[in-house]
């Protein structure tokens, strides 16, 4: 009589792990593709917006028509000293790809985003969508000076 009872007790082990194998593979793929619909949503919860100018010291910055190379060189030498940890030229990666910035944020709002992310973060809604969208990844303040956050702005012009 014990053989029997172990034996059912062992049957019913099995039977129940083998249930729960057959769950965790269904909750995994439903988990999947919500995570699928949420980046998408994310995506297109950030808008393009020029007119933005953003929240810190610039209140309007307007580029000249002719790229200044000298600036463009020390820009490009701080980003590649201070932004590659977490930004691309075009891929995505902790932060956005800085390629074509200026064709969805204006370039006070890049400044501001550079000297003053802090401040964008808590108030400004692009900069909290883009939070968002990069998984809630802030932007930490460098400490920059109006005049590198320059160069760096001008370096981001020619990508």
């Amino acid at each position: 009589m014990k053989k029997i009872l172990v034996f059912l007790a062992l049957a019913a082990f099995v039977a129940s792990c083998g249930g729960k194998k057959e769950e965790k593979k269904d909750g995994f793929e439903v988990s999947r593709s919500k995570t699928e619909d949420n980046k998408a949503d994310a995506a297109q919860g950030v808008p393009v917006d020029l007119d933005n100018n953003g929240v810190g010291p610039i209140k309007d910055l307007t580029f000249p028509d002719a790229i200044d190379e000298e600036m463009a060189a020390r820009g490009e030498a701080s980003f590649n000293s201070i932004c590659v940890a977490c930004h691309m030229v075009d891929q995505r990666m902790i932060g956005p790809a800085v390629k074509g910035v200026y064709e969805r944020r204006s370039p006070a709002w890049v400044m501001n985003m550079i000297l003053n992310p802090d401040g964008m973060l808590r108030e400004d809604p692009i900069a909290k969508a883009l939070l968002k969208e990069y998984n809630n990844a802030i932007m930490l303040n460098q400490n920059l000076s109006e005049e590198e956050a320059r160069d760096i702005a001008e370096y981001l012009r020619t990508l």
